[in-house]
This record gives C-alpha cells, structure tokens and sequence, in this order.
C-alpha cells in the first residue's frame, strides 16, 4: 500500500488539475445565450432623435491658452449621459464643476495632439474619465467636440 500512495497522489492531482483548465477554459467562452454587450450596443444605437437630445448637454465657446505658449483654442463640447435625470444634474453643475475641468485639461495639451482624429478621440477619452471622476455619479458616456479653432496669439 506504500508503494501504491503516491501514484494514488498524482493520479488525483493529475485529475484535479485537467478538471481545473477545463473549467477555466469553458468560462472564458462566451455564452451564445447571453448578449449583453451585443444588445446593449443595439439598444444604444436604436435610439431616436429626440431620445439623444434629452441625454445630451452642451458647453459653448470655452476660450483658453493651450499648453504651447502662443497658441489659444476656442473650442464647444456636447456631452451624452445615460440618462434625463443625469442630464439635468449635469447642467446644474456644468459651469461650476466642468468647465474648470475643461480648462486645466485643455491647459495641459499642445495644438499638435488636437490637429488629428485619433489626437481628439484621445483627449475626448480622458476627459470624460476627470469629468466622471468629479461627478457625484460617474453617468458621463461619452464626450465630443462639437466645434473647435485653434489659433495663434
């Protein structure tokens, strides 16, 4: 019986050990039933007009230097949230909250990371994180410029 232990060991280790990665292997699979992120992305997308208006907020014309020294940018934001309550929280705290936010991040960047898509959806990104960040509750979707000229002093 001694000699026959430790081949009983490894024989359940070796068994512990496939049942173990096949679980993990199976979990990381998707489930074909479950769809969140497919029909949460529909729902998204399936939205009307006026439902993106009521989840939408603007900030017009925010004038600033930007952080090369002979460069000034007058640039409007539109914000989407996730939802009508969200917005109208939002645009009680906008001029107070977010548009200090704006204006250090904007301080911060030069003209050349703002000269390209990826260089906007880059600095679109990061700011909708520091605005979710300052809010009481992270509803900030997404962040766009809506218009943008960059000009030198």
């Amino acid at each position: 019986m001694k000699k026959m232990m430790p081949w009983i060991a490894t024989a359940l280790l070796a068994i512990t050990l496939i049942v173990v990665v096949a679980f993990v292997f199976l979990k990381l699979q998707p489930d074909k039933n479950d769809n969140t992120h497919t029909a949460a992305a529909a729902e998204e997308k399936k939205m009307t007009a006026d439902e993106i208006v009521e989840v939408s907020s603007e900030l017009p014309q925010i004038k600033t230097n930007l952080a090369d020294p002979d460069r000034i940018i007058m640039v409007s934001f539109s914000f989407r949230l996730s939802d009508k309550t969200a917005k109208e929280d939002f645009d009680k705290i906008q001029s107070i909250t977010v548009k200090p936010i704006i204006i250090q991040a904007l301080a911060d960047t030069k003209a050349e990371e703002l000269n390209t898509a990826k260089g906007m959806k880059q600095f679109n990104e990061k700011l909708t994180g520091l605005i979710n960040e300052a809010l009481p509750e992270p509803n900030l979707k997404s962040t766009s410029i809506s218009d943008i000229v960059i000009a030198p002093m």
